[in-house]
C-alpha cells in the first residue's frame, strides 16, 4: 500500500469513527433507547441516522465521505 492509499484510508476510518460518535450523542439526546442500541450494535446508528435524517445530516454526510475515502484509497 503506498502512502496516498494509506492517508485516504486513515483519514476514511477517522471520518467513520468521527459520524459514529455524533451519531452516538445524537441518539441519546433523543431517545435513551435508540442511545444504548447504537452504542450496543453500532450499524444501528445508520439506521437511525436514516430515521432521523433532520438530526443527524452532518453524521450521515461524514459517514458517506468516509467511505468515499475508503473507497478511493483501494
Amino acid at each position: 500500500m503506498d502512502s496516498i492509499s494509506a492517508t485516504l484510508m486513515t483519514f476514511g476510518i477517522i471520518l467513520l469513527l468521527a459520524s459514529w460518535i455524533q451519531l452516538l450523542f445524537v441518539s441519546f439526546k433523543d431517545d435513551f433507547s435508540w442511545g444504548l442500541s447504537t452504542l450496543f450494535v453500532p450499524p444501528l446508528a445508520y439506521v437511525y441516522g436514516l430515521c432521523a435524517i433532520e438530526k443527524s445530516a452532518a453524521a450521515l454526510f461524514m459517514a458517506v465521505l468516509g467511505w468515499i475515502l475508503i473507497f478511493f484509497a483501494f
